[in-house]
C-alpha cells in the first residue's frame, strides 16, 4: 500500500519524547528541552505543504490513518483520526495529539500514542542524531 505522505526529518541530541499527547515533528532547524513532543526537526515538509489528496483525506470525519515511523531499524507504528476541524495550514510543523483539540498545526486528533510512548531505542537513536520518516497510510474505520 502507498502512504498518503512520508516526512522525513533529522533526530537532535535535545529530544526527550517525554509528552504524554502530543508528538510532533518540524521544520525547525534547532530544538530547545522544552520541546518534549518533538520527535524530529529539519522535516521536508509541514502540514501546510501535505498535497491536496492528502489534505482531503485528512480533514474528513471519520478518516483513520495508521502512521509508521522508521528511524535505522526501530519502527513504531499507531492510529489516528482525521477530522473536518483540521485546516493543515501550519507552514512549520505538524503535531499528531491525543485530544481531539484542532489548530492550524495539529495534523491529527484522537491517536492511540504520544511521544512518551515511542520505543526508548528508538528515541536514543533520534537523540544521536539518527534520521527518520514518518509515513501516514489509510487505516480501515
Amino acid at each position: 500500500m502507498e502512504p498518503i505522505f512520508t516526512v522525513h526529518f533529522s533526530g537532535h541530541p535535545n529530544i526527550l519524547a517525554t509528552n504524554r499527547m502530543t508528538l510532533e515533528v518540524t521544520k525547525e532547524d534547532f530544538l530547545t528541552l522544552r520541546g518534549d513532543c518533538i520527535m524530529g526537526i529539519m522535516a521536508d515538509a509541514s502540514s501546510a505543504e501535505l498535497s491536496g489528496q492528502a489534505k482531503a483525506f485528512i480533514c474528513r470525519d471519520g478518516s483513520r490513518l495508521r502512521f509508521d515511523i522508521k528511524v535505522e531499524r526501530e519502527r513504531f507504528s499507531f492510529f489516528a483520526s482525521g477530522s473536518r476541524s483540521l485546516t493543515l495550514t501550519h507552514p512549520m510543523s505538524m503535531v499528531i495529539r491525543r485530544s481531539t483539540y484542532s489548530c492550524p498545526r495539529t495534523l491529527a486528533v484522537k491517536s492511540t500514542a504520544a511521544a512518551c510512548d515511542l520505543p526508548r531505542p528508538l528515541v536514543a537513536r533520534l537523540a544521536s542524531g539518527a534520521q527518520g520518516e514518518l509515513a501516514a497510510y489509510e487505516a480501515s474505520p
